[in-house]
This record gives structure tokens, C-alpha cells and sequence, in this order.
């Protein structure tokens, strides 16, 4: 992940400036990792793209509310988290099938991502990998039934590898309060997965 906060703050004060192309310099530093936490989160790559679309399009139309010195990448995920959190709700209130991912259950929400990412591991024998993409579709699913403010702490620590600092800018908590929000997370998923393990 990007980690050059004055790069940042000069493609910022570019683009303030009038320097449309400063817009395709942030969005080639962040697209890769914006995109990245979007798919995690809403398992469904078009959703990913064009809730990442979103995120750049509301930094072009808030860009002279910005101060100079915002962090741009804490803006940027704020911002995305909570387009990925109204987009969840929106899904979870109109339920579609999706080629992508299939029958979308708001009571299940077992995501099944695409099918290159549901291939067998190498080396695997085929009841080893039926096993393994049980395994991985069950933590999705688990992952995707985790509250919000849990979910997004959770996919940033342990997927964006952040620190506690930069996922408290990001989700406006202290430190301590994202360590909580941590345990709670791994407790829940433990919870969560129980049954399947119990069965497994």
C-alpha cells in the first residue's frame, strides 16, 4: 500500500490548483488498494469497481473542502467504507442473483467470490480442496455477517495490514477502541465458525 503522505498532499494541492491529471496520479497510487478492501467487502468485483469509482469521483467533488494537509489515504477508505456499507444494506434489501457470486442470500451470506479464486490450491488432493473451499466460503460468509464497524476493522488489519493508528484515521477510533473492536471480531468469527467446524 501507498505510504508517501506528502505525494499525497501535492497531488491534492495539484488537483485544488486545477491539475486534472493530478486525479489520475492518486487514483493510480490508490486504485489497487481501494479496489483490494471493496472486493473483500462486498465479494462481487463490479460492485468493487464501482464503489472504488464512487470514492474518486466524490474526492473530485470535495476537493476544494480538503484541507492541505488531509491524510488523503484515511479519506479515501473513510469515505469507501461507508460506500460499502450503504451499498451492503441496499444489497441486503434487494437480493439478486449474481453470475458472479450467485443467489444472493441476505439471511446466509455465504459469498463465493469468482471462480479463478474457487480453482483448488496446487498439490491439493480433491477431497482436500473440496474441504479447503468449503473452509474459505465459510469464512466469507462469517466475515460478511460481522456488524460494520467490525467487519472494516477486521479487513484492515489482518488484509490491508494497517496499523492501529492509521485504522483508528480511518474509522475515527482510538487506538485502544480498534484493539477492542479486533477481539470482538475474532471472537464473533469464532463463533461463527463453530458449527462448521463441529460438522467439518
Amino acid at each position: 500500500m501507498p505510504n508517501d503522505p506528502a505525494t499525497d498532499q501535492a497531488a491534492l494541492l495539484a488537483l485544488q490548483q486545477g491539475d486534472a491529471a493530478a486525479l489520475n496520479r492518486l487514483i493510480a497510487r490508490w486504485q489497487r488498494p481501494l479496489h483490494s478492501f471493496a472486493y473483500r467487502y462486498c465479494q462481487n468485483r463490479t460492485d468493487a469497481e464501482d464503489l472504488v469509482a464512487q470514492a474518486f469521483a466524490r474526492l473530485y467533488q470535495q476537493r476544494l473542502r480538503l484541507r492541505p494537509d488531509t491524510r488523503l489515504s484515511a479519506w479515501l477508505f473513510t469515505t469507501l467504507t461507508n460506500l460499502c456499507h450503504n451499498h451492503h444494506r441496499w444489497k441486503r434489501r434487494h437480493p439478486t442473483v449474481n453470475f458472479e457470486t450467485g443467489p444472493a442470500d441476505p439471511e446466509s451470506s455465504a459469498p463465493r467470490g469468482p471462480a479463478q479464486e474457487n480453482l483448488p490450491a496446487e498439490g491439493l488432493t480433491p477431497e482436500l480442496a473440496m474441504e479447503h473451499d468449503e473452509s474459505l466460503r465459510a469464512l466469507r460468509a462469517a466475515i460478511d455477517r460481522l456488524p460494520h464497524d467490525l467487519k472494516v476493522t477486521l479487513l484492515l488489519h489482518h488484509y490491508d495490514h494497517l496499523s492501529y493508528r492509521e485504522i483508528g484515521e480511518i474509522t475515527g477510533c482510538s487506538e485502544r477502541g480498534v484493539e477492542t473492536r479486533l477481539y470482538r471480531a475474532k471472537k464473533q468469527l469464532r463463533d461463527l465458525l463453530l458449527p462448521h467446524v463441529a460438522t467439518g
